[in-house]
């Protein structure tokens, strides 16, 4: 009784305080706009307006929070929009809305994510009425849970994974989990772990998939321009540091500056995590007697530099594609680790620091076949650049090993569409019965126009 007391206060005390906030939103997401965290132009969206029509049809409403979560389910949205169903996409970054601007313009819907307020949910749901709702990974949001389930509307998680910090944190609030996740009309878990979790946290219909990422093709890159960077490189070494968070850029410098005495021709990509913090990057590195390049501002490496500064978004294939040797960030000064799949998928050794929790299995396969080498610290990082860019055998090896890492890993999108067959089968019935023409029949004798079924028949018709 208490427990479903504390939940029901909890639950109702979110609810209100976010109705009480609501005027306070605007403001603050303006204010967020200004440092570039907020598109500006379509604040509106994040409060559940929108200039855009619902197309007829069915439609799958499906919310990925960022990049990473957007290319995962690439290949997801297009299975599904080949059966000619309407996808409406909702990301929640300037980053992630952009990249589909690029790549998924012609494919999805795109809008910026609700603000988990009642206003907001209600006034996106009223318009857009979604007949299945797709989450990728984990964003739980207790009031668009709670009121996509009052609609009746499946909600169904891809993709899913919880890390231990998440994990942790739904254990101290454990019944609220239960109340949440058993919403959920199907869960499926990149890995067992995930799938004991989300059980552990209240799902009911919990399987394993895989990881979608594994199953997307190789981040793209610019022919030209890896054309022009190739040649500007020329025969030169070339290692990178990617996803780095602050302090590794360090490690990364200092390793080259250690190492410029035995290659002389060292070449060292830098990709911070966060662009924005170019500015600062590039100065340390000045102040440490290195010659730096930006890639923002169009520049090239030649002969002198010593760091080549990837400070775009959205370039990682074209920073993979210039070197065979590739440090992963946020694992050595920050903790989590970053996706290792890119610099397998493209051909690189790789490396990492210990602190890999958020994608311990994918770590784990690629480290069971030999693609990854793990480093303590700055100094092993140093000693196993200096080993991959001087031992070539052992570099190749590590490399065909990732390559064979991923073809293993494959089949998360077949077993994830498997699972969703049951709740996309009648609205891939919809969606051809919506698409056909008008047709002229003969009716006793009569020449007539078959006419559709009203929508709301029809969806009634096929639950």
């Amino acid at each position: 009784m208490r427990s479903g007391i504390s939940i029901w206060l909890a639950s109702n005390a979110y609810r209100l305080g976010g109705t009480l906030g609501y005027p306070l939103l605007r403001p603050l997401l303006a204010r967020r706009a200004r440092r570039g965290k907020e598109d500006k132009a379509r604040i509106d969206e994040r409060f559940g307006r929108t200039s855009r029509e619902r197309p007829a049809g069915p439609l799958v409403w499906i919310h990925a929070a960022s990049v990473g979560e957007t290319l995962a389910v690439a290949s997801l949205i297009q299975n599904i929009r080949n059966f000619g169903i309407n996808i409406l996409l909702t990301t929640g970054t300037v980053t992630s809305a952009r990249l589909v601007e690029e790549r998924f313009s012609d494919t999805v819907i795109h809008q910026y994510v609700p603000l988990d307020v009642v206003p907001a949910v209600t006034r996106f749901l009223d318009h857009w009425r979604p007949d299945l709702a797709i989450n990728v990974e984990t964003e739980v949001w207790p009031v668009t849970i709670a009121e996509l389930s009052r609609r009746k509307i499946a909600q169904i998680i891809v993709n899913g994974r919880i890390s231990d910090r998440s994990f942790a944190r739904w254990l101290k609030r454990r019944d609220l989990a239960r109340t949440l996740f058993s919403r959920f009309s199907l869960v499926m878990a990149q890995t067992d772990l995930d799938s004991e979790r989300f059980a552990d946290l209240g799902a009911m219909h919990v399987s394993v998939a895989g990881n979608l990422k594994v199953d997307r093709t190789a981040p793209p890159a610019d022919d030209d321009a890896l054309r022009t960077l190739a040649a500007a490189i020329g025969e030169r070494a070339v290692w990178a540091a990617i996803s780095t968070f602050d302090g590794e850029e360090k490690y990364a410098a200092d390793v080259h500056a250690a190492l410029k005495a035995r290659h002389a021709d060292l070449l060292t990509i830098i990709v911070p995590r966060h662009p924005d913090r170019a500015d600062v990057l590039a100065g340390l590195f000045a102040a440490k007697g290195l010659s730096v390049k930006r890639r923002s501002l169009g520049e090239l490496p030649d002969e002198q530099t010593d760091i080549y500064l990837g400070d775009t978004i959205g370039e990682m294939g074209l920073y993979l594609r210039l070197t065979e040797i590739a440090f992963v960030g946020r694992s050595m000064t920050a903790r989590g680790g970053q996706n290792p799949l890119e610099p397998a998928m493209l051909g690189a050794a790789i490396l990492t620091g210990q602190h890999v929790d958020n994608f311990r299995d994918t770590y784990r396969q690629l480290r069971q076949k030999g693609a990854v080498r793990t480093v303590d610290g700055p100094e092993a990082l140093l000693q196993s650049v200096d080993l991959l860019l001087s031992d070539d055998k052992s570099r190749a090896q590590m490399i065909e090993a990732g390559y064979a890492g991923v073809r293993d890993m494959r089949g998360a999108l077949v077993r994830t569409m498997k699972g969703l067959e049951r709740y996309l089968a009648p609205l891939i019935l919809e969606a051809r019965f919506c698409a056909r023409p008008r047709e002229v029949t003969e009716k006793q004798g009569r020449t007539v126009k078959s006419e559709r079924l009203p929508e709301q028949n029809l969806r009634k018709a096929l639950r």
